[in-house]
């Protein structure tokens, strides 16, 4: 069963949450509706901007609770290596 790690921001440089899934689009949607009170509603943190896929769930909540406990700057990196405007990727989540 595949999996999910994404990261949302609320804008550029702005608040970050790290989390996983197994359905993407479902959970974003989730997100940006804000359909499930928490960190993210509280916040405005609804801009996907970057996310990695795997095989495995299990390997996905591995990534999510490393990734977790890095330095802030580590995961701005992240971000700025794959997605140097901070644009939503949402759309690539059609082909899902």
């Amino acid at each position: 069963m595949k999996g999910y790690v994404y990261i949302l921001a609320s804008k550029r440089n702005g608040t970050l949450y790290t989390g996983v899934t197994r359905d993407l689009a479902r959970r974003l949607l989730e997100h940006q509706h804000e359909l499930t009170p928490g960190f993210t509603s509280k916040y405005g943190v609804k801009t996907l901007v970057w996310f990695e896929e795997f095989d495995l769930l299990t390997a996905a909540i591995t990534r999510e609770k490393t990734m977790k406990k890095w330095p802030r700057q580590w995961k701005l990196n992240l971000i700025e290596a794959m997605n140097p405007e901070w644009q939503d990727i949402s759309h690539y989540l059609h082909g899902l």
